[in-house]
This record gives structure tokens, C-alpha cells and sequence, in this order.
């Protein structure tokens, strides 16, 4: 065995979107870090859709930029296509999506990891994490090389024994392209964790001179698009169109009469997939009274003509693969260069984390990204992100990092996944956030980055910008209230629907230069009401999130609890009512109880 002559504070193995926002969140941080990955020239590869961000997604994009991640500049960088959707509803549901180009977007992220100071990437496969008493000491490679390091961050994607299924044919993978991880997933059952099976898939990708786009509808971007990244001026680079299509009657009989032959249904495949990203087998047999499905022609970069085809993931054989394809209206001649897939992999039930993202089984060892069961780029990389910073505060003996449910839709996220876990890969949506007024995409920077600039991810330069924009935007809202107009205050005439920011600077006269801050300065007046209420739960919830449970509380030991309670309590060791209160199981008569019990200790002293 090789013994490196470097020692490391972290080590992050992978390179994807969690393993890049890890790696750099510890590096910029001061720690001395390493990322291995098996293949160095796959670092933020995207293995599915090429597009970052959406409903939800994006939220959580501008979520990580505010507090110095760096998927949203990259994605400003290489975008192809960018789109704000939901604009016809209100702001807390608004969300930016863009379409990227996949090789620029994977170089730029490697290069940006290789020029990082405190940041070494190689090429590895970690076989072993070695640990001494209870506490990481090490990694070791496959080729036999052993790391020193004092924490390791595990970000694996869904390579840990990776199983790749096209119909019958089923080889090792963690996708297309790529060999699985083996080896990882035996150590870690060894160290005492439970390992679960999910599924997930991806669809064919077409040749665009094979389409004929002339009987499809193209979907454009925004005229004037709004960067992901709080920090970018304008996206200037020109946009590319998708195009939209339908299955029909006959793709939907190909379909069934094929079903026999996916391995979703020949029971070839026994874990559990997306249920908000199924397959079209699945959606054809789910939903058997939709006469059509949309189908997604979206471009995969600026330099190819290889096509996503968003909507029709499938494992079906080759033969049933083309046969669907062609029955849609524009892919009649289509040509298919990479066929769909499914693939199963292992992961680790996130109840076994704290809420910082390290595992309750082995000290200093942190999971970030599919390993702990969800699904998408921007789920992976806000967990590789509050990994990477909890990771180094530890190290730093300071207090952990920990974002609330009212603050983030990244602490929804980590609140889900280590109360209650997940038995599918779990996606983000608005509906999950019972406080997503507050956390609305437009406010990411006003919610968050106060904090990256605490923990040195964010620039004095990028918070002097910041604060000064949060200044205009008071002056023009104290501005706006203390006029008026048709006997009214300003600001009560805004709070109108069919009224604009754009009306009442015409009665003032004046212009804000500045289109997010006049955004800003709407937005806030308008739901000033809404959000005022909303502030008044989160702060009546609060005293339930502040009662914290002492880490040593034996709760078997409370006989008023309910057996399902003592066990569910025991399993996730909550650290605080608030977060008892939403593990499934557990009753408001046990918060009660629970509470009661807790009182009492602190009175016994």
C-alpha cells in the first residue's frame, strides 16, 4: 500500500454537483481539501437532463449562490435557454430554469475546482473508509493508495453498486459510460449502516438532423432573462429554442403491448423510483385515460446536434425504444444515438444523519447527494454545500450551520430527509414548504446572505453590493408609503391586482434603473399583508424549534410515550420539539408528554 505524502482535513468522494460544492465550500473555507473521483474528466457531469434549476430547484439554486455556492454562476455561464416559469401565479411559486449546455457546463466547474486554492482533485476510487475508534482516520483507493484525513465527505451519486437496465440486457454502471462502485457499499454495511435499493432513469437522446422540426411547436426563452446568480450583471450569450411534441395512440399501443418487456414490470426491477419523474411505460399504464403526453425536444449544447427527450425516460428494450420514438409526430425518422435506461443503486436511508449531514454511526463522516436518496442536480448539490461547511466548523469546534424551515427551502430538505427519510428519491417542490411565502427565489440574498458572508463564501465586495441594494430598496418602499394618491396611500393603491410598480412610478414620475429592485420594492408592498401573517407563525412556531431535547434523553425511559414514539424518537434523536413534533408517529399528545418530561429535567436541574 501507498501512503500519500499529503494529509487532508476534508476528503470528498465524487465529483458531482454534490462533490463540487462540498469540495469548494471546505476549500474557500480554509481547509486543506481533497476530491477523488473515478474519472477525472466527468467532474459535474450531467448524467440526465442538461438543464438547471425549475419549480423549486431554482429556489433552491439561488439559495445556494446566496450563500457562495457556485452551481448558479456556472450555470449563468454555460446556460443555452433560460426561462422563468410560473410568472402567471404569484412570486412564491415564480422559478428560474435554464437550459445548459452539458460539456461546457461540466469543463467550466472542473476548471473552476482545479484553479481553487486549498483544493486537490484526482483520480481515485475509494474502496475502504478506514476509521479509528469511532472517528474517520482515512480512505484507501483501488489502487491502493491510503489518504490521511480528518474527515471524509461521501457524495457518491448513484455509482454505489450501480446496476444499468436497457429491456433484458442488465450490466454494472453508475450510468451510461461509466463502471459502478464496488466495494463502498460493503464497507459502509460493515461500519453499521443500512443500505437500501432506489431506481431511476433517463431517456434517449436523439440526432437533430434526423428531426424535423417543422412539425413541432419551438419554445423560446425569456426575452430578457434573469441570471441565476445574484452576482451576474446580464446573460448576454444568445438562446437556443426547444421544441415541443406529443405521444399520440399509437406510441401509447406500442406501449402496451410492450410492457411484458420492461423490466419495471417483468419484475426485473424491485426498488422504488421517482414517483414525480416516472417513466412513459409508467405514465401510459398510471394514466391510461391521457390520450397524449408532452415531449421535451431540448438541446444538449451549443456545439452538437444531440437531443434530451424530456418526458419519455424508459428502460424498454432497443427495438420498442426506436419504435416509440418514431410513432411521435417529428421523430418519424428520428435516429437514436444513446438509448434509456434505468438504473438501481444503493443509498443510505438519511434518518442515520444528523441534521448537519454526518452520520450518527461514525464521527466526521458526512453524506451528501444521492447517497441519501434524492433525486436532481440542485437536491445534491445544497447538501454537498451545508456538508462542506458543517464539515469544516466541526473540525473548527464552532457550532454547526443548520438552516430552518422558515429560512431556506434547503433546510426543508435536511429537516425531511433526517426526520423522516425517504422510501423513493425524494424531490423538492413548493408544496413542501409550509413558509414558501418567505422563501421566494427573489429573496434568496435577503434570507441568506448575511450568513455566506459569516462563513467567508461570500466577498466584502458582493455584501457591500448587497447591502446597498437592501438600502434602495427601503428607501424606495418608505418612499412609495408615504405618498398618495386618489386619497389613498401609495402603497394601498399598489396592493392592487391589476396595479404595477410601473403605474406608480408614472404617478411619481420617476424611474428605478435598477429592474430587481423595482421587483423587489412590488413585490414587497403588494404581499407586505401575507407576509406579515406568515411571520407571525413562524415566530408562534419558534418556541417549539428553540425547546431543545438534551442529545442523551433515553426516551425509552418515558413511559407515557407510545411504543411507535419511544422508537421513532430513539431511531432519529430529534433536537428539538419542533423537530419531534414532525417525525410520522409521533402524536401532539407524545410532543406533549415529551415536553412535560423535558421541563421537569431542567427544574431537577
Amino acid at each position: 500500500m501507498v501512503i500519500s505524502d499529503k494529509k487532508y482535513d476534508v476528503i470528498v468522494v465524487g465529483a458531482g454537483h454534490a462533490g463540487c460544492e462540498a469540495a469548494l465550500a471546505a476549500a474557500r473555507m480554509g481547509a486543506k481539501t481533497l476530491v477523488l473521483t473515478m474519472n477525472i474528466d466527468s467532474v459535474a457531469q450531467m448524467s440526465c437532463n442538461p438543464a438547471i434549476g425549475g419549480i423549486a430547484k431554482g429556489h433552491i439554486v439561488r439559495e445556494i449562490d446566496a450563500l457562495g455556492g457556485e452551481m448558479a454562476k456556472v450555470t449563468d455561464r454555460t446556460g443555452i435557454q433560460f426561462r422563468m416559469l410560473n410568472t402567471s401565479k404569484g412570486p412564491a411559486v415564480w422559478a428560474p430554469r435554464a437550459q445548459c449546455d452539458k460539456k461546457i457546463y461540466a469543463m467550466t466547474m472542473k476548471q473552476i475546482l482545479e484553479a481553487q486554492e486549498n483544493l486537490d482533485l484526482k483520480q481515485g476510487e475509494v474502496k475502504e473508509i478506514l476509521v479509528s475508534g469511532n472517528s474517520v482516520e482515512g480512505v484507501v483507493t483501488n489502487i491502493q493508495t491510503l489518504y490521511y484525513t480528518k474527515a471524509v465527505i461521501i457524495t457518491t451519486g448513484t455509482f454505489l453498486n450501480g446496476l444499468i437496465h436497457i429491456g433484458e440486457v442488465t450490466f454494472g454502471g453508475g450510468r451510461a459510460g461509466d463502471k459502478p462502485a464496488i466495494g463502498l457499499s460493503d464497507c459502509l454495511l460493515k461500519l453499521g449502516f443500512e443500505i437500501k435499493r432506489l431506481k431511476t432513469g433517463t431517456p434517449p437522446r436523439l440526432n437533430g438532423k434526423s428531426i424535423d422540426f417543422s412539425k413541432l411547436d419551438p419554445q423560446h426563452g425569456d426575452e430578457n432573462p434573469v441570471p441565476f446568480s445574484f452576482q451576474t450583471e446580464k446573460i448576454t450569450q444568445e438562446q437556443l429554442p426547444c421544441h415541443l411534441t406529443f405521444t399520440g395512440e399509437e406510441t401509447h399501443k406500442i406501449i402496451r403491448e410492450n410492457l411484458h418487456r420492461s423490466p419495471l414490470y417483468s419484475g426485473k426491477i424491485q426498488s422504488h423510483g421517482p414517483r414525480y419523474c416516472p417513466s412513459i411505460e409508467d405514465k401510459v399504464n398510471k394514466f391510461a385515460d391521457k390520450e397524449r403526453h408532452q415531449i421535451f425536444l431540448e438541446p444538449e449544447g451549443r456545439y452538437t446536434h444531440e437531443y434530451y427527450v424530456n418526458g419519455l425516460s424508459t428502460s424498454f428494450p432497443q427495438d420498442v425504444q426506436v419504435n416509440i420514438v418514431r410513432s411521435i409526430q417529428g421523430l418519424e425518422n428520428a435516429e437514436l444515438m444513446r438509448f434509456g435506461y434505468a438504473i438501481e443503486y444503493d443509498f443510505c436511508p438519511p434518518t442515520q444523519l444528523k441534521v448537519t449531514l454526518e452520520t450518527k454511526n461514525v464521527e466526521n463522516l458526512y453524506l451528501a447527494g444521492q447517497i441519501n436518496g434524492t433525486s436532481g442536480y440542485e437536491e445534491a448539490a445544497c447538501q454537498g454545500l451545508m456538508a462542506g461547511i458543517n464539515t469544516v466548523l466541526k473540525l473548527r469546534k464552532k457550532d454547526p450551520f443548520i438552516l430552518g424551515r422558515s429560512e431556506a427551502y434547503i433546510g426543508v430538505l435536511i429537516d425531511d430527509l433526517v426526520t423522516n427519510g425517504t422510501e423513493e428519491p425524494y424531490r423538492m417542490f413548493t408544496s413542501r414548504a409550509e413558509h414558501r411565502l418567505l422563501l421566494r427565489q427573489d429573496n434568496a440574498d435577503k434570507r441568506l446572505l448575511g450568513y455566506g458572508y459569516e462563513l467567508g463564501l461570500i466577498s466584502k465586495g458582493q455584501h457591500k453590493k448587497f447591502s446597498e441594494k437592501q438600502k434602495t430598496i427601503g428607501e424606495w418602499i418608505q418612499k412609495i408609503c408615504s405618498e398618495r394618491y386618489q386619497q389613498l396611500p401609495l402603497d394601498q393603491y399598489l396592493r392592487r391586482s391589476e396595479v404595477r410598480i410601473k403605474d406608480v412610478l408614472g404617478i411619481l414620475h420617476e424611474e428605478i434603473g435598477d429592474t430587481e429592485v423595482a421587483s423587489q420594492v412590488e413585490i414587497e408592498i403588494k404581499y407586505s399583508g401575507y407576509v406579515q401573517r406568515e411571520i407571525g407563525m413562524v415566530n408562534r412556531m419558534r418556541q417549539y424549534e428553540e425547546k431543545k431535547i438534551p442529545s442523551n434523553l433515553e426516551f425509552r425511559q418515558i413511559r407515557a410515550l407510545s411504543k411507535e414514539a419511544q422508537e421513532k424518537l430513539d431511531k432519529v434523536k430529534p433536537l428539538s420539539l419542533g423537530q419531534a413534533s414532525r417525525i410520522s408517529g409521533v402524536t401532539p399528545c407524545d410532543i406533549s408528554v415529551l415536553a412535560v418530561y423535558i421541563e421537569k429535567l431542567r427544574r431537577l436541574g
